[in-house]
């Protein structure tokens, strides 16, 4: 690689982003980092940044973006991010998407391109509201995409198959809407900055990542 990929997955939730950072995470050896392991890590590890994460989960209040943000570039000080990597869940904001440019900058650090996953809302919808979960062996299957041989049976051990409630159209609809309020204007953020590439995220999963590796061979 002629310079680090410094990448950012943006989307919906449901619009595939987690599968896609893994195949990229395994095919350009670069690590995928979400923000919520590393604060439950920080806390986990006792140390004072843990313990100021600690008071506010513990407030029930939100961490602080520069709190955040300063775990964050503590993590990215890592070996394993010498060549680059992929935040995936962060920024949610343009407040910590503001935070996270200026805490680069003071490093000599910038992103290689912001990537995202467009899908409408209908198909999140469908996509989201059919996954099934297995009551005794939690094996996930979807309606659509990994049917049960038998409906409502799980293969593995013949448990019976539910819906989580954070998978009932009233959860999702209400994800979708906090995602459109909070986190799409980053789109037009990141445009702006010349640094959004747009992938049609209802595609098949091989089609998407080709276009992903695409747009990253493109940045080097």
């Amino acid at each position: 690689m002629s310079r680090n990929l410094n990448l950012i997955f943006l989307g919906p939730p449901g619009a595939g982003k987690g599968t896609q950072a893994k195949m990229i995470v395994d095919k350009y050896n670069i690590p995928q980092i979400s923000t919520g392991d590393l604060m439950r890590a920080a806390v986990s590890s006792g140390s004072s940044m843990g313990d100021k994460v600690k008071g506010y989960m513990a407030a029930g209040a939100l961490v602080p973006d520069d709190l955040v943000v300063e775990i964050l570039l503590d993590r990215l000080s890592g070996d394993d991010c010498r060549d680059g990597f992929i935040l995936d869940g962060f920024p949610r904001t343009v407040g910590q998407a503001e935070s996270l440019e200026k805490a680069l900058e003071k490093r000599g650090m910038k992103l290689s391109g912001v990537v995202a996953m467009m899908v409408p809302d209908e198909a999140l919808l469908k996509r989201l509201t059919a996954r099934r979960i297995c009551k005794e062996c939690s094996a996930s299957y979807h309606l659509e995409f990994l049917k049960p041989k038998v409906e409502g049976k799980c293969d593995r051990c013949q448990g019976e198959l539910y819906q989580r409630k954070d998978d009932s159209e009233e959860v999702i609809l209400n994800r979708l809407k906090v995602y459109h309020d909070q986190t799409a204007p980053l789109i037009d953020f990141y445009q702006k900055r010349k640094a959004l590439y747009t992938v049609d995220g209802n595609k098949k999963i091989e089609m998407i990542f080709s276009e992903i590796c695409d747009i990253i061979d493109s940045l080097n």
